[in-house]
């Protein structure tokens, strides 16, 4: 596990996948980012989560001011996120922006649904960055920040990520496991005004191999 920044306020790391954000509820032995991360650097709070299985730029607080700090920027949506995805086929619009309301835990398998209804709004911006019209590499911002939002609004216009079983069940496409194995979904970048010294501060997280093995089926 990289560290991509460190300072006496915040750590950033490159959060590989298969490593829990926080302590599973269930299974309190499985290894987590503090667990990794506490023995070296000290007690630390995460800021953010990003799912089990995605890779890429994860925020921790070195204090208990800077953890509630942070998450009043996260909340005021003054740190902006980039990720990067492989999805199914090729976008029609190389921008768009998906303005669907999302309904966190909608059904039985607890999946984000787009409801028309009682969802609450929700936004993201997509970018088609590279394709073969089979599989494609697209960049998404979210400008708002609910559960499996990236995922729910990419499947819901017909082009769900790579490897997510939860959200493209009925894609026919087989990618070879050997390539990569899991959720095609990184955590590309982070973008902010550091709270505290005032300073511009982009962090960018390098491609895992599995990643570029994939993507390296594109370009």
């Amino acid at each position: 596990m990289d560290i991509l920044y460190l300072d006496q306020w915040l750590i950033v790391i490159n959060k590989p996948s298969g490593l829990l954000s926080i302590q599973d509820g269930y299974d309190l032995s499985l290894p987590h980012v503090r667990t990794l991360i506490e023995p070296e650097y000290g007690k630390c709070w995460v800021v953010h989560r990003l799912d089990k299985e995605t890779s890429g730029v994860l925020i921790l607080s070195r204090s208990e001011e800077s953890h509630r700090v942070i998450s009043v920027l996260f909340e005021q949506r003054k740190i902006n996120k980039t990720y990067h995805a492989i999805v199914y086929g090729e976008l029609i619009e190389t921008q768009r922006i998906i303005n669907l309301p999302l309904i966190i835990n909608g059904d039985r398998k607890h999946r984000t649904r787009i409801d028309l209804v009682k969802g609450k709004a929700a936004s993201t911006s997509i970018e088609l960055l590279h394709s073969n019209r089979i599989i494609s590499e697209v960049k998404a911002m979210p400008h708002t920040g609910y559960t499996h939002q990236i995922r729910a609004h990419l499947s819901y216009i017909g082009h769900p990520i790579v490897g997510d079983s939860l959200y493209s069940s009925k894609v026919s496409i087989n990618i070879s496991p050997e390539l990569i194995n899991r959720l095609a979904l990184h955590s590309s970048s982070v973008e902010f005004i550091h709270p505290f010294t005032n300073e511009p501060i982009k962090i960018n997280a390098p491609y895992p191999s599995d990643f570029l093995s994939i993507r390296s089926l594109i370009k």
